[in-house]
This record gives C-alpha cells, structure tokens and sequence, in this order.
C-alpha cells in the first residue's frame, strides 16, 4: 500500500514554547506542512502531577493522528520526560513519535562530553531525572548537574523577557553552585530558547548552549529522510490550535514566522 508522504507533521507544547521547535523545523524542512497545538489552557506543565500530563498528552496525540499526521513531535520536555514512554506504546505503530529530550542527549554525548554539563527545566522534567538517567546510562562518568528553575516558563508566557525582571530571575537561577561554572548548558524546556541570549549573556558567552529546538529539528529531517516520508507535493498552510486564547501566543508566534498567525481555539477536553 502506498504510503501518503503528504501529511502534516504534528507538533504540541503547553504553550509558547514549542513553537522554538516549529519554526527550526520550518527552517530545515520548508516544504513541509505543521499542524500546531499549544495547550494553554493547561500550562505550566511542569507544575502538574504526572497523570494530567499523561492525560492532556494523550488527548493532544489522539487529536494530531486524527488529522492524519504523519510524524507527532512533543516539542515539551516535561511531556516528553513523563508520557513519551506511554504514547509510545499506544500510538508508536500509528505514527513516528519523536520526543526532545534524546536528540539532545545523543548531541551532548556525541560532541560535548566529557564537558561538565548542566541541565535546566520545569520542577517535572528535573524530578523526572530523565536528561541525567540518559547520560549517564551511556557515560557514567558524566558530570550532570540539574537544577528545576521553575519561575521562567510564565515569565516567558507573560512577555517578561529581555528585561530587568527576567535578567534578574536567570541570574538568581544560574548563579547557584554548581550552574555557574558548567562547561555547557542543556535547555531542558522549550520556552528556554526564547531566552537563550540571556542566558548565553550570563555566561559572557563562554558557554555552549545546547537548543533542543534545533536539534530537535535535525532529528525530524533525519528520520523523514530515512523513512521516505518527506513531501512531495506544494505543501498546505500550517494550522495553529490553542486550548485557550493569550495575546501573547499570537505575538510571538508572529514574531517567529514573520507573519500573522491564524490561531484557533480548540478545547478537547469539552466534552469530558
């Protein structure tokens, strides 16, 4: 049976965040189509208990293989720390499901170690022990220091960055021991690249920042490459869902794309 390569790819966050990973994928793969879905109504995920994050990445997975989506892209590392596991299991017959905490992991490892590296992410994806778990099963000499900084995902959901209040909060975050003498840094949260020049500032730039967008977004291309699903024909508008509406989702969606973003509200969990 002849596969259709023309589906979109799938991608969800809890909010602004994935769309780092939207728009390095859209920079690697033009030709592609996205179907976006930023839960906003639920965010931060990195403040929920493991079960509504299994729920709410479930029902967002359901909805991305509804519409035909070829390859789900869980461009939030507490989602992928907690539930890429099960959705794995459920769905990994169904379609490519590619989470952004390996990539990540592989790139360190591949280019970085034996660096001593840091790793900061939601109060979920730190206690999940994922991105240390995952080094060190591979180089258990590995020097791992993680560090929950729970304050700057609403910060940035707010619009508080590249000003006195977000500087002050990365400060206070990475001038802890041992943060502040890492050789490299791992963004273990999606919204971080966002914020990734200040952070890169902290460090006078000596620093190498690992951007799971980026990375992420070479994966997806890789595996599209290797399993003969990139499209063939022109492809169709990108379609952005949120679960609840923010003003400050459609700025900085324009500001990625460098256009107005036609945003819908799509609450899944209405009927429930």
């Amino acid at each position: 049976m002849k596969v259709d390569t023309n589906r979109p790819i799938g991608i969800f966050d809890s909010g602004v965040g994935g769309l780092t990973v939207a728009h390095a994928i859209r920079q690697v793969l033009p030709d592609e189509s996205m179907i976006y879905f930023g839960d906003t109504a639920h965010l931060p995920y990195g403040e929920k208990s493991p079960e509504a994050i299994h729920h709410y990445a479930e029902k967002i997975t359901r909805f991305l293989i509804g519409q035909n989506c070829k390859t789900v892209v869980i461009a939030c590392n507490t989602a992928s720390s907690v539930a890429y596991a099960s959705l794995v299991e459920k769905y990994g017959r169904k379609v490519q499901i590619v989470n952004v905490i390996d990539p990540v992991v592989d790139y360190y490892l591949e280019n970085l170690a034996p660096a001593k590296v840091g790793v900061i992410g939601t109060k979920a994806t730190i206690r999940s022990g994922a991105y240390e778990e995952k080094i060190k099963s591979r180089d258990p000499e590995a020097r791992v220091f993680s560090k929950a900084t729970p304050l700057l995902v609403p910060m940035i959901e707010e619009g508080f960055i590249f000003d006195d209040i977000s500087n002050a909060i990365i400060r206070a975050y990475l001038s802890e021991e041992p943060l502040r003498s890492v050789e490299s840094l791992i963004l273990g949260c999606t919204h971080y690249p966002i914020i990734k020049n200040q952070i890169s500032k902290f460090y006078d730039f000596s620093v190498e920042i690992l951007d799971s967008a980026a990375i992420v977004a070479r994966t997806v291309k890789k595996l599209l490459v290797e399993s003969d699903l990139q499209r063939s024909k022109k492809p169709e508008k990108d379609r952005f869902y949120i679960s609840d509406y923010t003003p400050y989702f459609e700025k900085i969606s324009g500001m990625f794309f460098e256009e107005k973003i036609n945003l819908k509200k799509l609450d899944l969990w209405k009927e429930e």
